[in-house]
């Protein structure tokens, strides 16, 4: 081997090596330097998109079209129609559906649609109509857990509330009835062997919150043992929400916190009253989003908290504004500060930021794509 090849080696070595210092100082300079991150992120990765350059579809805002996205489509209920578009605004499928007044429910590739306060509720998996059902009294609140299993909450009965649970056939498996209390929300784990119930009584002066745990099998042999577990909340702290994780952990959201359910045992995890939190979701794969408002003189900067509710950890995205409103699904939220959206995901990274020339008055969004819903037209965006 002669000089000059020794020489090259050298030089090759010590490009290599420059090389791994100049990635280590760009990827600090990303996760610790806010300017510096959202430079590269507008510059370099090319996160930034504006109104010129998406796909859109035209509605009118005067027929009352109700849009919703779930898996990688953003749907659009108009005159019982459920028209479905692609990310690139191409029109995927229709529907007939019998519903003026909707409420959807997604998850997976699952989208549940059902008339508010009416009987009928449909069940679709991407591009097919799985089934069609109708049932006795007013749906209130619908729920599919991944694997397409379905809760419907129904009131207008002889009972206060009846839940009616189906399986992703369309078969009804079982009805559960509460004569006192009311139904605010119920969840399917992801195994398909659970319900839970989120109920509240205002019969009293204060109000009780309690958690119902329903073994699915034994309520389709013997209803009246099918019961499980209860869980009693503190006396007036009021529920909101319910949603299972992995390895059956039910996220409950409280006016006064989020606490985990495990195992027949309850742990608070955060404590909105000591946080000071303005938003809080569980409808994320393994987390909680909440939001935090820091005042500093004349500018509010907000602090976005994802955690994990296996691990704990946290992670945080900075942003030098207020709010206005958050939207989650499965591992993207998105952050609505008037006319832009932060897109950010679960490991608290941008996505994507998107501008508009005018203010943003809803989203939609799911885990492959977002929609931003304007008095005439939705804009789509591939996340």
């Amino acid at each position: 081997m002669n000089i000059t090849d020794v020489a090259k080696k050298k030089i090759m070595v010590i490009l290599v090596i420059l090389s791994i210092m100049l990635l280590i100082l760009v990827i600090a300079l990303y996760i610790g330097n806010i300017n510096f991150r959202t430079f590269f992120d507008r510059n370099i990765l090319k996160k930034e998109i504006t109104q010129d350059n998406i796909a859109s579809v035209e509605i009118n805002v005067d027929e009352n079209p109700m849009i919703y996205a779930y898996s990688k489509y953003v749907a659009i209920l108009n005159k019982n129609k459920l028209t479905t578009y692609s990310s690139s605004g191409k029109k995927e499928f229709e529907h007939e559906i019998a519903i003026n007044d909707a409420i959807f429910a997604a998850n997976n590739r699952f989208l549940v649609v059902a008339q508010k306060n009416g009987q009928n509720i449909y069940l679709i998996s991407e591009q097919n109509q799985l089934w069609q059902q109708e049932v006795e009294g007013k749906i209130q609140r619908i729920n599919v857990n991944k694997n397409g299993y379905v809760s419907v909450i129904v009131s207008g009965s002889s009972y206060k509330t009846v839940i009616i649970t189906f399986s992703p056939a369309g078969k009804e498996l079982f009805k559960t009835y509460f004569s006192t209390t009311t139904a605010i929300d119920s969840d399917i784990s992801n195994d398909n062997k659970y319900l839970s119930i989120a109920e509240i009584n205002t019969s009293g002066t204060l109000i009780q919150s309690n958690i119902k745990i329903i073994s699915i099998e034994k309520a389709q042999n013997d209803p009246s043992n099918s019961v499980i577990f209860t869980y009693k909340a503190h006396t007036n702290d009021l529920i909101k929400n319910i949603k299972y994780q992995d390895k059956n952990k039910l996220v409950c959201i409280y006016d006064t916190g989020i606490h985990i359910l495990q195992d027949e045992q309850d742990k608070q995890t955060i404590d909105f009253e000591e946080s000071k939190v303005t938003f809080a979701s569980v409808e994320l794969n393994n987390y909680v989003a909440y939001t935090l408002e820091k005042s500093s003189g004349l500018f509010a900067n907000t602090q976005v908290v994802i955690k994990n509710m296996q691990t704990e950890k946290e992670n945080v995205y900075t942003l030098k504004s207020a709010i206005k409103e958050v939207y989650t699904s499965t591992d993207n939220i998105a952050l609505n500060i008037g006319s832009q959206v932060h897109f950010i995901n679960t490991n608290g990274w941008l996505v994507k930021r998107y501008i508009s020339e005018q203010e943003i008055k809803n989203i939609v969004i799911s885990d492959k794509v977002a929609g931003i819903v304007y008095k005439d037209k939705v804009e789509i965006i591939n996340l």
